[in-house]
Order: C-alpha cells, then structure tokens, then sequence
C-alpha cells in the first residue's frame, strides 16, 4: 500500500509496525510508533503515533531519512484472578464493547476491544479499591450493531447476576446507541431493586484526553455509595474531570458528536452529580437498593418502526412501511404534528390495529395535539401521545409493550402509562 519508494525505504530501515520511528522529512523532525498504513491514505503517507497519543499522518519524499529508534516489545497480558477484599460491595462488568471497553497495545499504539474478563479489569486498575470486580465479555462489538436479541441478552444477563450475589452491574457500551439500550433494559428490567450502570467513553484510551476511566470510576463510586436503584448511564457532566451526571436511563440522549459530556437527561434533570472525589448529589427521588429478586421480562416485538415527519412528507412512501408493523412512532413537528397527507395513512393502520404513537422531535417540552386542528386530526384517526418521552424511549416501550400485553388497547395503555421514570405530565423549569 506504500509507494516503491517508501517501502524500499522502510524495509532498509528495519521498520515494522509498532517500532519508534525518527523521520526527517521536508525540513521536519517526527518521532513516533509506526502504525498500519490506512486504506484511505496516500501511498506516500506514513501514520505514527506521537508522544501526545495522537495519530499523525507524514508525507515521505524521496529525500527523507527514516531510522529505526527501538523495536516493538510484545507485551503479554496475564489472565489475573479475581481479587476479593473483606467489606467491599461485589460489582460485576458486562462488556458489550465499544471506545470505553478498549485497551491500548503498547506494542503498536493501536486500541483494541477488550476481549477478556483480565482486560476489562485491568483497564481501570483503581476501580479494585472501591467495590470486589467481577467481569464478563457478553459482546465485543460497536454499539451501532446491537439489535434487540443483544439487549434481550443483557438484560437476562444482568438479571442473572444480581440475583447471584451480585451489589451492582456496570455495562461499557459504545455512546452512538446507548440511549436505546438502556431504554429498553430499563423496561425489561422494571423495578429492578440494585443499581445497573451504563457507561461509555467519547475518546478512547490512547488518547490524553480520555474519559475511559474516570467515567468507569464515577460509575462505581455510585453504586457503591449512591444506594439507588434502577437503570443510570453516567458519563462526563463538563469539560473537565471534576463531574459526573448520572442520568436516568428511559431519559438521556447523545447531544453532540464528539464532546466529552454530550449526554444530556431530557425534560428532568439529572438523577444525581457525582464530584471526582465520589462526593453524590441527588437531584431527584428515587428507588432504595433491596434484596429482591430481579426479572427479565425480555420480550420483545420486532415490527415496530419509529419515523420523523419532515416537510413534504409523502404517505405512499411509507404505507407499506406502515401497514406491515405492529406499532409505529412517529417523531413530529412541534407539539407532535405531521401534515394533513399523513392523516389518512394514521387512520387506515388504527382500523387495522397498528398502533400509532407521536412524539416530539423538538425532544424538550411535551405532546400535545389538542392545540391545532392537524393535532386533533391525528387524535381522531386514532394516534396516541406519550407526554415528554423521547422518541428513542418510546421506540423501545412499545415493542415491549406490545410484546407483554395480551391486546392492543392494552398495549395503548401500558405506553400512556410510566413504568421506569420515562414520561411525567408536569413540566420542569431546568
């Protein structure tokens, strides 16, 4: 994949991947770890990984020199036993995969998914002083691939673990889709009576500006300390590592890309802060931890599609869409709207029993389609609303729903109704 040129040059030099590199080049100096070429880069683009933990990308001219610093060390990660200290609470980690469940190979630079229970503990050292680690990989894979047996799994898994001894369970799972995961965990879930944590990292742990760590340790300064029960994502509530925000888990969303605290709780404040000393702040009520036993009610229906109205909407491409599911949310305009092409297509899938849930794409405030006459059209063709639920949670709700109850006006029923701190009929000024 390199130029003749650059390959003859790294071969003279003794040069493979994850060897320290000294490079002269256009008048510049560069010192760093060979990495893989990238099918993207240029023939003639070297990648190294610098002392920052950054990747850098190096145009080679033929006039460059390249000099071999040191050879890559293979470094061999010994299984270490599960450690067990006197009067520490018992936390088990079920990894799924994603940034916060990676390590670094210090041979080559490169991140790699944690693949045992040794690299997932080994990871963040420190948490070993706070609670007794117990760790399982259940998946290693990006958050973007998980579907519903993967949360059908985890919940059962989860379950399985509290109600073996476990105090606390702590997920590493990828940020893009966390929102849904724990959703819908927290409806198979219920009333689960022992704090379950997800958490994730926005850079990986390569980099200087990693919140690998630091979100694994708030994690688990919460649920040994916090004595609060149900399902949380906790991640960075600042630029810096001085706050957490632990959230609840029907009522957080990713709000930006990048960002170290992009997760945000939408229409409620966060459940709790926690401070980098592990200092807890509660902001609102909530469920004490108990002994009792925990259930996976992990059914889950499939034909559920959850839409977003924009401008122009046309109902002939989505009919088929429509009327092959069982369940629809539609994620509309302001208080909750679609266009009045959309209305007939509403009422033809309630005749037939699909049920047709709105929401808000605004995501702050509530539903309401009272106020125009599109809204009560919608109403009268039989569309229900959900409140402030999120359009993600209420996704997750209704294949559950429709999953756990015995008909149709029982499922309408069970999604007007909260079950896991997902909707309120007041409004907070946050």
């Amino acid at each position: 994949m390199y130029a003749e040129f650059l390959s003859k040059k790294l071969g003279d030099a003794g040069a493979e991947e994850g060897c320290t590199l000294s490079i002269e080049t256009s008048g510049k100096s560069y010192k760093g770890v060979l990495m893989p070429h990238h099918e993207f880069s240029g023939e003639d683009i070297v990648i190294l990984k610098v002392k920052s933990g950054y990747n850098i990308g190096i145009r080679i001219d033929e006039s460059a020199e390249i000099e071999v610093v040191s050879k890559p060390v293979e470094r061999v990660k010994p299984e270490s036993a599960e450690e067990t200290k006197e009067g520490l609470k018992t936390i088990v980690l079920i990894g799924t995969g994603g940034t916060i469940a990676s390590y670094v190979d210090y041979r080559t630079g490169a991140v790699h998914p944690a693949l045992s229970t040794s690299d997932m503990i080994n990871a963040v050292p420190e948490i070993k002083e706070v609670a007794n680690l117990k760790a399982k990989v259940l998946f290693s894979i990006f958050s973007e691939n998980m579907t519903v047996p993967h949360w059908q799994k985890l919940a059962e898994a989860i379950a399985e673990e509290l109600d073996g001894g476990a105090d606390a369970v702590i997920v590493p799972h990828g940020t893009d889709t966390m929102g849904y995961t724990a959703s819908a965990v927290s409806f198979m879930l219920g009333e689960v009576s022992k704090p379950v944590v997800f958490v994730g990292a926005q850079r990986s742990s390569d980099r200087p500006s990693s919140d690998a760590s630091c979100n694994l340790m708030a994690a688990a300064k919460f649920c040994v300390e916090g004595g609060r029960a149900g399902v949380f994502v906790v991640m960075h509530d600042g630029p810096g590592d001085d706050s957490f925000a632990v959230h609840c888990g029907t009522r957080v969303r990713k709000m930006h890309t990048s960002r170290r605290d992009a997760f945000k709780s939408i229409n409620v404040p966060p459940v709790a802060h926690v401070d980098k000393d592990g200092k807890i702040v509660f902001n609102t009520p909530g469920r004490a931890v108990s002994d009792a036993k925990v259930e996976a009610r992990s059914a889950m229906c499939t034909d559920v599609v959850l839409l977003q109205f924009y401008p122009g909407m046309d109902p002939a491409l989505f009919h088929d869409v429509v009327m092959k599911s069982k369940g629809v949310v539609i994620a509309g305009s302001g208080l909750g709207h679609v266009n009045s092409n959309m209305v007939p297509l509403i009422k033809e899938a309630t005749d037939a029993g699909i049920i047709i849930v709105v929401t808000s794409q605004c995501l702050n405030g509530r539903t309401n389609l009272n106020v125009y006459n599109t809204g009560r059209d919608m109403l009268a063709a039989g569309a229900i609303t959900v409140w402030d639920m999120l359009p993600e949670t209420a996704y997750t709700k209704l294949m559950w729903a429709l999953a756990n109850t015995s008909s149709v006006e029982a499922a309408k029923v069970v999604m007007q109704t909260p079950l896991a701190g997902e909707m309120s009929d007041r409004r907070e000024l946050l």
